[in-house]
């Protein structure tokens, strides 16, 4: 399980470290960061697939995320006597991402690319930021003496008691070592942490217009996982019901809408569902539900996953709920939080505080200072503990 997420210059979190529990709640007021937190932790995700840079040039590069106000802020300029303005750098250009686990720690840091190739001529990849420094310790804190994978440039070394053994030696600077390293032996750290990341699912705004994916008629087969659009809805319900917890769906189902009933159907393959509600005369398919519906029923899917990550992390997931369908949502991401740990980004007060009432629940709430995103309420003794590896 995480225990705390850093984060440096990315957008408004200038410099953002928060401690993390099983079940976490984001919330604060429109433009105080939520966002951008969401979608820091996704591009930390990404780095474990080898899509973080790719993901940084959809932004527009790594200029375009990086923390657009001064490096540091003057005394005065905290109390308003003097205007915000730059400041003179002293530490290099750097987007860095890291967390502290209850096994191992991990840290990425993103720098400007060199407008040299490898073979000597001027590159055209500009927007490619590189690695500048990337390592996996063990404890919640850096220390030289915990570090396990060690990067310099193109060299990932396991630091040994007695020499420092080379993982490999032409690793290239827009190469994660957890996406390129696969050795059991000289690096089962970077498996582990590759692995436990990959593991993480994102479920962010399902669509449930009329073209939606999960409106149509799918061809089915197994599947613990739903996928991101929800297209595989059917078949992820059905495989609940025959690999899963059916009795939790079938409360789940009954909590949001009493009387209520889900059928799978499936004909040459193909798989539908069937919503009987308390009242009606005949089913409703899902083309025909309506959106409140089908996104609470994609949401069962999501959380009763018979296969559960390491960690999942949803994103404002109110959107489109009736606010009576809120606290049996609530009940059913708490059920999940027993199996995984939990991220709910969210506006919705009646979800954020069905969920606090959960002692397993940590709360955090963002705001903004000088157009910083920063934890409301966290001072030098709340703050957890984080250092970041020095660049070589």
């Amino acid at each position: 399980m995480l225990r705390t997420l850093a984060i440096s210059n990315y957008r408004s979190l200038r410099e953002l470290v928060v401690g993390l529990g099983q079940l976490n709640v984001i919330t604060g007021p429109n433009g105080s960061g939520k966002s951008n937190l969401y979608r820091a932790l996704r591009l930390l995700s990404q780095t474990a697939t080898g899509r973080a840079g790719a993901s940084l040039a959809n932004e527009g590069g790594l200029d375009s995320v990086l923390w657009a106000g001064p490096e540091n802020h003057s005394r005065e300029m905290k109390d308003g006597t003097q205007p915000i303005a730059a400041t003179m750098r002293r530490n290099p250009i750097a987007l860095k991402l890291g967390f502290a686990a209850d096994d191992f720690s991990y840290s990425i840091e993103f720098g400007l690319t060199t407008t040299e190739s490898a073979s000597g001529g001027e590159t055209h990849f500009t927007k490619d930021p590189e690695i500048k420094r990337e390592c996996i310790w063990h404890g919640p804190r850096y220390r030289r003496g915990a570090v396990l994978l060690d990067r310099k440039r193109n060299l990932v070394l396991r630091m040994d008691e007695s020499d420092d053994v080379v993982v490999t030696a032409d690793l290239a600077p827009y190469e994660s070592l957890l996406s390129r390293i696969a050795d059991p032996i000289r690096a089962p750290e970077a498996l582990i942490v590759r692995d436990a990341i990959q593991s993480w699912r994102f479920y962010d705004h399902f669509r449930t217009d009329a073209r939606a994916p999960a409106r149509q008629m799918q061809v089915g087969t197994r599947t613990p996982v739903l996928d991101h659009d929800g297209h595989d809805l059917a078949a992820a319900l059905q495989t609940i019901i025959e690999d899963g917890d059916r009795a939790a769906l079938r409360n789940a189902i009954a909590d949001a809408f009493p009387g209520g009933r889900i059928e799978v159907h499936s004909d040459r393959g193909r798989f539908w569902v069937e919503f009987q509600q308390h009242g009606l005369l005949r089913p409703l398919d899902q083309s025909e539900l309506s959106d409140g519906t089908l996104r609470f029923l994609l949401w069962v899917a999501a959380l009763l996953t018979p296969r559960p990550p390491s960690m999942m992390v949803l994103n404002e997931p109110e959107t489109s709920l009736h606010p009576d369908l809120l606290p049996a949502l609530a009940r059913l991401i708490l059920k999940a939080s027993e199996k995984t740990q939990m991220w709910v980004v969210s506006h919705a007060s009646q979800l954020t505080e069905a969920l606090a009432e959960s002692p397993e629940c940590t709360s955090i709430v963002l705001a903004k200072e000088l157009g910083a995103t920063c934890v409301s309420g966290q001072g030098l003794l709340t703050k957890p503990t984080w250092d970041w590896p020095p660049r070589n």
